[in-house]
C-alpha cells in the first residue's frame, strides 16, 4: 500500500485515510491475525526477547515523515507482538490463560472504530444500556436481588479496589479501619488496601486450612482481638478460586459469620466466578450470592479479550454513594435516576465500551457453548489429578480446584530432602520453559515449590495436557538421575 498521505488534500487532513485505504488495511490486518491464530498450535506457547535485543530493534526516534501503513502493520505483527507469552495457545498452562472468542475481538475493533467514551448516559446511551443488560446477566447468574448492580472494569485489580472502597464507605470510613483476607489472597487485594490508605497494621492475613481455604475460626478470633484493641473491621475478603491453586473459601460459613458480625463480605472471584453459569459451578460457589460485593474477570474464564473485569454489589446504591461526585463541567450529563452514569460507580470517568464483546460473544454462540467450555476446563484439571495420582514420578500438592492443578516431581522410591526436590523441580520448570512447546508456571504451597497448570482455554484438549505431563515426568526423571548419581 502507498503511504498514507496519498489522497490527502491539505495539512489538516494529514492524519486521514480514504475509505478504500481503510478497508484494505482492515482486511490485511484481519488476515494477519487469523493466520496467527491458525498457526498458533504449531508454534511454542512462549517467545520472548531480552531487553537489550529489543532496545536495539525498537529504540529509535519517531519518524518525521510517513511510512507505508501496511509495512508498519507487518512490523508490529511479525517483530513486536509475537515476543510475548501466547496466552491463547492450547499449550499455555501458566498463570491464568486467556482465549478470546473471535466475536469478542471484533467487538473491540468496533468499539475503537466508533470511538465512544462510555462515561455517562448522555454521551453513550446505547452502550450504557448494553452494560446494564450484561450486568443484569451477571446478577441473574449470581442469584443477586433485583436492586443489585455493578460496573465493568479493566480487570480484577480495579474491581477489587472499587469494591473495597464501597465497603469502607459503607462502614463509615472509620479510624483504624481493618481488612481481612487469607494468606492465599491475590496481591490485588493488598494493593487495593494500600491505595485506599489503610495502614499496614490494618491489613490482616488469616491462615488457611489443609485445602488452602480460609480458617474461619482464626478469622473470628482475629476480629474479636482487633475490636478489643480498638480496630474497626471493615470487610472480609473471600476467594472464589485462588490464583495459586484454585481454592474456594467456605463461602456459606463466611457469609454466616459476616452477617452475624455485621461485616461486609467481599468475594474475589476473578479466576473462578464465571463457572457459576454451570450446574457444577453453582455447587462449588454456593453461598457467593450472599456476598456484598463480587469481583469477576471476563477476560479469564468467560473467554473475552483484555480488558474486561467487573464488580457486582448486592445493593448498587453502595457503589454510587462511594463514587458519585459533583463536577460543574459534567452537570449536563445528569439525566435523573433512571439514566445511570457508570462513572458514578467506580474510579474511571473516561472509559471504553466493555459490554459489547461479552454481548456479541454470547449472542453468537449461546450460553450452552460457554457452559461446555467451562466444564471442559474443570474436567481437564481433574484428569491431571488422576494422571499425577497414578504416576510414580509426580505428587499432588493441593486438591484440584476449578481449572488449576498443582503438583511436583517427587518419586516415591527415593529419599530426597526438600532442597533436592526444590532444585529438581526448578530445573524441570526451566526445561519446559526453554525446551518444550508448552508453558507452565509455578507457585508455593506450604513452603514447597509447586508446578502449576491452569487449563481453562477452550481450544485445549487432553492431548496437549497429556503430552505436557509426559514431558514433565521425563524431565523429572532425568533430573533425578543427575541429582542422585555419584559425582
Amino acid at each position: 500500500m502507498d503511504k498514507i498521505t496519498d489522497g490527502n488534500d491539505g495539512v489538516g487532513n494529514d492524519l486521514q485515510m480514504s475509505p478504500e485505504q481503510m478497508l484494505t488495511l482492515a482486511r490485511q490486518t484481519a488476515e494477519l491475525i487469523v493466520q496467527r491464530i491458525k498457526n498458533l498450535p504449531g508454534e511454542s506457547a512462549w517467545a520472548g526477547e531480552f531487553r537489550r535485543d529489543l532496545e536495539d530493534q525498537l529504540m529509535k526516534p519517531p519518524p518525521e515523515e510517513s511510512r507505508s501503513a501496511l509495512q508498519v502493520i507487518k512490523e508490529a505483527a511479525h517483530e513486536i507482538l509475537p515476543a510475548a507469552l501466547r496466552l491463547d495457545h492450547p499449550r499455555c498452562f501458566g498463570f491464568i490463560p486467556s482465549q478470546p472468542t473471535w466475536p469478542g475481538v471484533l467487538a473491540d475493533f468496533m468499539v475503537a472504530g466508533f470511538n465512544i467514551n462510555q462515561s455517562s448516559w448522555l454521551i453513550s446511551s446505547g452502550p450504557s444500556q448494553l452494560e446494564l443488560v450484561v450486568i443484569d446477566w451477571f446478577r441473574r447468574w449470581i442469584g443477586y436481588p433485583e436492586d443489585a448492580g455493578g460496573v465493568l472494569t479493566s480487570g480484577g485489580s480495579a474491581a477489587n479496589l472499587n469494591g473495597l472502597v464501597a465497603a469502607r464507605e459503607a462502614a463509615g470510613n472509620p479510624e483504624r479501619g481493618t481488612l481481612y483476607m487469607s494468606d492465599q489472597s491475590h496481591s490485588a487485594l493488598t494493593k487495593a488496601a494500600r491505595i485506599m490508605g489503610l495502614r499496614p497494621d490494618c491489613i490482616r492475613m488469616i491462615p488457611t486450612d489443609g485445602h488452602f481455604r480460609m480458617d474461619v475460626d482464626a478469622l473470628a478470633e482475629t476480629v474479636t482481638e482487633d475490636r478489643a484493641a480498638g480496630f474497626s473491621p471493615i470487610a472480609v475478603c473471600a476467594n472464589a478460586g485462588t490464583s495459586s491453586c484454585g481454592a474456594v473459601d467456605p463461602l456459606e460459613t463466611m457469609a454466616d459469620y459476616c452477617e452475624a458480625q455485621d461485616l461486609w463480605l467481599h468475594v474475589d472471584a476473578a479466576h473462578g466466578g464465571f463457572v457459576m453459569v454451570t450446574e457444577e459451578g453453582r455447587t462449588i460457589l454456593r453461598g457467593i450470592e450472599r456476598a456484598d460485593s463480587i469481583v469477576l474477570d471476563a477476560h479469564k474464564w468467560f473467554f473475552q479479550p483484555y480488558e474486561v473485569g467487573g464488580l457486582m454489589v448486592k445493593d448498587v446504591r453502595t457503589l454510587e454513594q462511594a463514587f458519585i461526585g459533583k463536577c460543574d463541567i459534567l452537570q449536563d450529563t445528569i439525566w435523573g435516576a433512571g439514566h445511570p452514569n457508570f462513572s458514578d460507580r467506580g474510579l474511571q470517568l473516561s472509559r471504553s465500551v466493555r459490554a459489547l464483546k461479552i454481548w456479541m460473544s454470547v449472542q453468537t454462540f449461546g450460553m450452552a457453548a460457554f457452559r461446555r467450555a467451562q466444564s471442559n476446563g474443570i474436567m481437564l484439571a481433574r484428569k491431571i489429578e488422576e494422571y499425577v495420582e497414578e504416576s510414580t514420578v509426580l505428587e499432588m500438592l493441593a486438591p484440584v480446584a476449578l481449572g488449576i492443578a498443582c503438583f511436583r516431581v517427587n518419586p516415591g522410591n527415593t529419599d530426597l530432602n526438600e532442597d533436592m526436590l526444590e532444585a529438581i523441580n526448578k530445573t524441570v520448570l526451566a526445561r519446559v520453559f526453554w525446551e518444550d512447546h508448552a508453558f507452565i508456571s509455578s507457585t508455593r504451597l506450604s513452603g514447597m515449590l509447586a508446578l502449576r497448570m491452569c487449563v481453562i482455554n477452550y481450544t485445549t484438549t487432553w492431548y496437549e495436557v497429556h503430552e505436557t505431563l509426559d514431558t514433565i515426568s521425563k524431565f523429572g526423571m532425568e533430573g533425578l538421575v543427575q541429582d542422585v548419581s555419584p559425582s
